[in-house]
Parts: C-alpha cells; structure tokens; sequence
C-alpha cells in the first residue's frame, strides 16, 4: 500500500467545489463558474501545474421554502507533474442541501456530496533511467526498464461528504464552518497491475468570516483551512481587507489586499494576495513565498496562483446569508 496527496489551491477560498461538497449552491445569485491555475515551483522543472473550472446553481427554489436550498454542480481538474510525466485528470459531480435554522435564513446547516471519477497516465516516454546515461552524459542508451517507452493509465471512481454551518447576526456579517471527507473508498490505482496504491481519506476543516468595518465601505475578509492525508498536515490562515469602490450593493465594486499563510510537513509559505471584484466577476493573484529551507532549491518562489469567479445576479435578488470569501 502506498500513500499519496490530493492537489490544493492557496486560494481555497475560491475554488468552492474542491474545497467542501457541502459549498454546492451555497451563493448568492442563479450561477457560480469558478477557475483557478495554480504552477507550483516553477523552478523545479514544472512540478505541479494544476487547473480547475467548475459550474454550480441552485435549483427546485420555487418548490422549496425560501430559507431552504438546493444545489448542484460539475467540476473537473487536471494535475501535471514533473513537467507532464504523471499527469491526472477529474470529473465530479455534486449536490447539497442547505436548510435553514430560524425564520429569516440566517442561519443555514448543509450537507453535500460529491462523485468523482479519475484518471492517471505515467508516460514512460518522458522518463529517464540510470542505465540510459551513456559516457558522454546524454540519455541516448536503451533502457532495460519495463515501463519505458509505454504510457500507462488507471483510472478509479471516488466518493466524498461534507457538511457546512453558516450565520449571520445582522444580516451583514457571515460566518461558517465546515468539515469534509474526500476518498471514502479509498479508491485503489495501480500502474503495473501488481502492485496497488491506495487513497487516503483526506479530512479538512474549514471556516472563515466577513466582517463590515465602520459604514460599509471595507470589509474584512477571514478565512483558514486544515487538512490532513496519509500523514500529511496542511494548514493555511490568513485574511484580506476589500475596499468598496463603488455604492452598488447588489453588483459592489472592490478591491481586495491581503495575505495569507502556509504551514505543512515540508515547506512554509507567506502568499500575498490581490483581488478585484466587478459586476459579479471576481479575479485574485497570489504568488508563494517559500520561507523554509526549500527556498534555496525553489529560489523562495513557491508558486503562482490565479483565480476567477463568476456569479450571476439578477436585479432584485433576495440575498442570503451565504459564506463571503
């Protein structure tokens, strides 16, 4: 048996579908599209590049009670590493159930699920054995090794739960916690058919807050995650400031600034990040600082991350008391 990690984003606070099923629907407005790209250590030869996009709404409204909703959604995910060597690809599927807790909908209890179906390809082509290395340093002599020259995939299907608390007290304010378990079946993968790799459930914690500062015009933004795989502890806090650009409080205007921080088994990280929000469309930028004794192989450059997210909102819309990232 073997062990194994599950790609993540810095900005996990935008990525809703890889962060907690239970976040499915969980927006103010008729549809989420969400994009994120991450390239992580881009010194090292391209060791991890991962992308997502994700597609979320909320459906049934007329045949629910107006604190009540139902969401589902798709998402699918590429994850290349070692410049293309092993490379994954995902498709999921979810649903979640919000039901509210007191008359005005301000507190809200959800529990989601999500089915994913994956599949890895090992390229042989792309990879260099020992006994290949001829006396002039070039990788010219035929390997001995079975799986060269070959591209071999696996392929699994996968399940995951989660459940997901938020409130309000005025209305304004938001606050949320949550908690999900990916790989319930500890899928099994295998490349040479003999030998097997299990999954490991992954556990993650999640929560956050947006606080409204004086008359409306800032917001303070809170959010942090803790997760652990096989061994593997991965923990990421930290805030932003949003500055309201604009007096349009259904579509606001503002600009986001604000860092955030990662520590794990391997590395830490200081991830400054910026964002600007416009008519339902949101962009952010962050970029790792590695400030652990893997910034001298990765030249402190942990990674850059890009995020975009769309909600729709039609004019007049009853809002909710939603997760605020």
């Amino acid at each position: 048996m073997g062990l194994a990690q599950d790609p993540n984003f810095s900005q996990f606070f935008v990525s809703p579908l890889t962060l907690n099923p239970a976040l499915t629907g969980k927006f103010n407005g008729d549809l989420r599209i969400a994009g994120n790209y991450r390239d992580q250590w881009p010194e090292i030869s391209k060791a991890f590049i991962t992308s997502t996009v994700s597609f979320d709404m909320g459906i049934l409204r007329n045949k629910l009670s107006d604190i009540d909703g139902l969401g589902i959604g798709v998402m699918a995910m590429t994850d290349k590493t070692a410049n293309g060597i092993l490379s994954g690809n995902f498709i999921s599927l979810s649903a979640a159930y919000h039901k509210g807790l007191d008359e005005d909908g301000l507190h809200q209890l959800g529990i989601g699920f999500q089915g994913s179906y994956s599949n890895k390809r090992l390229d042989g082509t792309k990879l260099n054995f020992l006994d290949e290395l001829d006396l002039n340093g070039g990788w010219t002599i035929p390997s001995a090794e079975s799986i060269d020259n070959r591209q071999v995939n696996t392929s699994h299907f996968d399940f995951a739960i989660g459940a997901l608390y938020n409130g309000s007290t005025d209305g304004y304010n938001n606050f949320y916690l949550g908690t999900s378990v990916y790989h319930i079946n500890r899928p099994k993968e295998s490349f040479t058919g003999d030998i097997f790799y299990r999954l490991e459930p992954r556990i993650t914690v999640n929560a956050g807050g947006a606080i409204p500062l004086g008359d409306g015009s800032k917001t303070t933004y809170l959010s942090a995650i803790f997760s652990s795989q096989a061994g593997a502890i991965n923990m990421v806090g930290g805030g932003a400031l949003g500055f309201l650009l604009n007096d349009d409080e259904e579509n606001p205007t503002q600009f986001l600034a604000g860092v955030w921080a990662r520590v794990n088994n391997v590395n830490d990280a200081i991830i400054p990040y910026i964002g600007l929000e416009y008519q339902g469309l949101r962009f952010g930028a962050s970029y790792d600082v590695n400030v652990s004794t893997l910034k001298t192989a990765s030249q402190s450059r942990g990674g850059i991350e890009i995020s975009l997210i769309y909600i729709k909102r039609p004019p007049g819309y009853k809002a909710m008391a939603c997760p605020k990232f």
